[in-house]
């Protein structure tokens, strides 16, 4: 069996999937190739179809291969930042068609659309898309791309890729997922019907908060050759050393999502039980509205939690300052715990919409710390109200 053969395990992908020894050392580990240009043999006459690092570059090619072959596509191209990626991939929809998004977007995604794409024109609308008869309903004539993110950032929904492919299939529309949340070792959109699936690599695919950066996996060959043009006729990619620390994270994703679905569950159900909390909002517990989704989409709940605090807005900053081992910083899914406000910080680009956020709703990025350590840390921040 084949190295890079999509046969085998998550874990094993992780290790292996796109990655060969060097075949002028024998080194294990993909070299930087820290360069811009390459050296032609005869004029268009290039080494392996290397021309400019813009175009391609061998590390990148590397972490694209790895990318593809986790989420169980055919390609990939890797960007620069999610934001990238997703401004890349809605260049696919042209002025006077209709992307559907979902209605809980991180809010970049949100300024994307709502404040610049918007302006060029493509038409946004934005429906919940927990409810795939809902998602049917606002579906238009002009309607390109479905849009969504599951788990939502940062109200933690779950919609059903499966039931929602099958509505696109019927409609004659693209399906878009933003798995950053689940990361390629709790779910596979595309193996459940989903046309692209994008990733901010900073996140748990990276998973060491030391190097930005985007991804788009695809089987539609001919979406894919566009994407590519657009790659590199815009330039958003990222560079070689960023490839490789993206690369190095990848090797241990499969251990750190185990640890932060562990770690989380606990935390979620400590945080559930206590008197200053009026919900907690994770897919790993029952109270959660899609937890029998959540057993059937995803191989286990993730690293991410929402809570809402009694007390509102007040109660919510004292316990965003008051903590230690989670820093209060915005991103998520690196190896130490984070928290945030969403309101003021990642989603204030959405206050002024219907999608506005509870400004006493907090969001976790739980670490792969000893557990024991964070529930300690969140007790003395709550008992501190």
């Amino acid at each position: 069996m084949a190295k890079n053969d999509a046969s085998f395990k998550p874990e094993t992908l992780a290790v292996h999937a796109g990655v060969q020894h060097d075949p002028q050392t024998g080194a294990v580990m993909t070299p930087i190739y820290q360069t811009s240009t390459y050296a032609q043999k005869d004029v268009g006459d290039m080494y392996n179809g290397y021309e400019y690092s813009r175009t391609d570059n061998p590390t990148r090619t590397a972490l694209q291969a790895s990318l593809a072959r986790l989420e169980g596509g055919d390609f990939a191209l890797a960007y620069a930042s999610g934001m990238a990626a997703i401004d890349n991939l809605l260049r696919l929809v042209k002025p006077g068609e209709h992307v559907l998004s979902g209605n809980d977007v991180y809010g970049g995604t949100f300024r994307l659309f709502d404040k610049i794409l918007s302006e060029y024109g493509i038409e946004f609308t934005f429906a919940d898309t927990t409810d795939p008869a809902a998602v049917e309903a606002a579906i238009q004539d002009n309607t390109k791309l479905l849009w969504l993110e599951t788990p939502t950032n940062p109200m933690l929904g779950l919609s059903d890729i499966e039931a929602l492919a099958a509505v696109c299939k019927k409609k004659g529309v693209w399906l878009g997922v933003d798995n950053t949340f689940g990361s390629p070792i709790i779910q596979n959109p595309i193996k459940l019907g989903a046309d692209f699936v994008l990733h901010s690599t900073t996140k748990y695919i990276g998973g060491h908060s030391d190097v930005v950066g985007g991804a788009i996996i695809t089987s539609n060959k001919d979406a894919y050759d566009r994407l590519k043009f657009l790659q590199n006729a815009i330039g958003a990619v990222p560079g070689p050393q960023d490839c490789f620390l993206t690369l190095r994270g990848i090797k241990t994703l499969a251990l750190r999502m185990e640890r932060h679905s562990e770690n989380a569950l606990k935390v979620a159900q400590m945080l559930e039980d206590h008197p200053a909390i009026a919900q907690v909002i994770y897919p790993g517990l029952e109270s959660h509205p899609q937890h029998e989704l959540a057993k059937k989409q995803m191989r286990m709940p993730g690293g991410m939690i929402s809570f809402i605090m009694k007390d509102g807005e007040k109660a919510a900053r004292v316990i965003a300052r008051e903590t230690e081992l989670f820093t209060l910083a915005e991103s998520l899914g690196g190896v130490e715990s984070l928290i945030e406000l969403p309101a003021p910080m990642t989603h204030a680009s959405v206050a002024d919409s219907p999608m506005a956020i509870d400004p006493g709703l907090v969001r976790i990025s739980v670490g792969i710390e000893h557990v024991d350590d964070l529930m300690t840390d969140l007790k003395s921040a709550l008992a501190k109200l």
